[in-house]
């Protein structure tokens, strides 16, 4: 009989660094409760919002408060464009996350482009671009105006990048603008159906409309900010709305070009978790290159007697993710080389 070793428990084995919080697809909206787009998963529109509360409370109670919250994306419902009511509900979210004593980063999903276009985002109060950090000397690390994405530093030696995972997408752009023409192109010749959101018969079912991907010069931009984070020995956590790794999602719900972000973290030893939404469902791997692929089950179809948000305990030699009601605890230790950052 195969021995099996007891699991480790969820406990500080060393110095506790810092801890920062992870949420995902609140999708508030004034509606009572319906379903997923299949008709087989319950959605509960107006609860999403207590949950939020209820996360944010534990926020603020935490004997040691989080550096930061990562809101994952779509932080309300596509419903709400239909009804007319995209900027009350984004504001009634916006007003409870000021509750909170520490800062929000905000990444962009599905949802927000359904109900805004890229240009409202980008002035809009779900732009957290102003927290960025900026690397004296080194301005390959400055992202472009033309995508949503930035890094920042929660804690010495730790650096956050948050990604546009929309960058290559139809949702949100002008559909007379070349971009939008050139990312339908792309769309087209990977998903033949007349639906679009449909992957039916897809040999890569992630080319969907409620999809995206990452320009070219957007992963440009992210190997250079992992070239220096490699270079000064800093840890790195990625963000984004889409997950990127197969084992860790549902093959639908992937980026377009997951591969290519894939090819340029592994080319790096810096990355130690990629924090995602999107799948609603969760999942989690840790890929061949020991970087953690974690996505964060969803606000919007948890029943009212339970919760889904997570704080995740930063250590010298992994991160350990406690989570509440649906999101499962996850330690996740750093791959070996990485001791010699220490």
């Amino acid at each position: 009989m195969d021995y099996k070793p007891e699991p480790e428990p969820l406990s500080e084995s060393s110095e506790l660094l810092f801890s920062f919080g992870v949420i995902a697809d609140i999708q508030y909206a004034d509606l009572e409760d319906g379903y997923n787009f299949q008709g087989n998963r319950r959605r509960y529109y107006r609860h999403s919002l207590l949950h939020l509360q209820g996360a944010i409370e534990h926020w603020n109670k935490e004997s040691s408060p989080p550096r930061c919250v990562l809101q994952l994306g779509d932080i309300i419902d596509g419903y709400n464009a239909q009804y007319k009511a995209s900027e009350k509900s984004l504001e009634r979210v916006m007003n409870t996350f000021q509750m909170l004593k520490v800062p929000v980063h905000h990444t962009w999903g599905n949802h927000e482009f359904y109900n805004f276009s890229r240009d409202y985002l980008t002035n809009s109060k779900l732009n957290t671009k102003f927290l960025e950090d900026h690397i004296a000397h080194h301005p390959e690390t400055v992202p472009s105006e033309d995508y949503y994405a930035y890094h920042f530093v929660p804690f010495p030696k730790f650096r956050f990048i948050l990604l546009d995972a929309y960058d290559m997408s139809v949702l949100g752009v002008d559909q007379s603008s070349p971009k939008y023409q050139q990312c339908l192109k792309i769309l087209r010749e990977h998903n033949p159906n007349t639906e679009l959101n449909s992957p039916q018969g897809l040999r890569e079912p992630q080319f969907v409309q409620f999809n995206g991907g990452f320009s070219q010069e957007q992963l440009n931009w992210l190997n250079e900010v992992l070239t220096f984070s490699d270079r000064n020995q800093e840890k790195v956590v990625i963000v984004s709305h889409l997950p990127i790794y197969p084992e860790a999602s549902d093959s639908v719900c992937l980026a377009w070009n997951y591969r290519d972000a894939l090819a340029v973290i592994w080319s790096h030893k810096c990355v130690v978790c990629f924090f995602a939404g999107h799948t609603h469902d969760g999942g989690y791997s840790e890929d061949p290159y020991g970087v953690h692929h974690v996505n964060i089950e969803g606000v919007i179809e948890t029943a009212p007697d339970s919760q889904a948000f997570g704080t995740v305990h930063v250590y010298p030699d992994k991160m350990m993710l406690e989570g509440r009601g649906r999101v499962p605890d996850r330690i996740m230790n750093y791959r070996k080389e990485a001791f010699l950052f220490l």
